[in-house]
């Protein structure tokens, strides 16, 4: 089953997210995540728990992509064409030919059938609510104010 999630702030905050996780670190987006109105979380798999001075940096990261108002289109492409600007490893098998991509400006780009924003103007601020690491799975909890 294909999560859909319906809140559109949160969930673009989620791309925001896992671009900003992929680029610090290397991983690729969150393996599980949880998108509520409130407050949401996502998993990352991870070799180390984040430093102090990490998580102020994916804070700060998330903002500042945020602050750039940057434009929140959907664009409609062959798998191959798709393939070449996003991560498909998590398509399900009987997705169709064409997908599609939602783009954050120019910072992201994901295959996805969820709601989104317009405008990362109109998300707010991103606070990291908590956080904890186990196993190799980095769990970080936010919310946006």
């Amino acid at each position: 089953m294909v999560k859909v999630y319906k809140e559109p702030s949160m969930h673009t905050c989620e791309h925001i997210l896992n671009q900003t996780m992929v680029c610090m670190f290397g991983c690729g987006r969150s393996m599980n995540a949880h998108i509520e109105r409130k407050k949401s979380k996502c998993d990352y798999l991870l070799a180390a728990c984040p430093t102090q001075d990490q998580i102020a940096e994916i804070t700060h990261t998330v903002n500042e992509v945020i602050g750039q108002n940057l434009a929140v289109y959907e664009e409609v492409m062959t798998r191959v064409e798709a393939a070449k600007i996003a991560d498909l490893s998590k398509l399900p098998d009987d997705a169709s030919e064409m997908l599609r991509v939602i783009r954050v400006g120019d910072y992201d780009a994901c295959a996805c059938i969820g709601q989104h924003v317009d405008n990362t103007s109109e998300l707010g601020r991103f606070e990291i609510i908590s956080h904890d690491f186990e196993n190799g799975r980095w769990r970080v909890r936010f919310k946006l104010i």
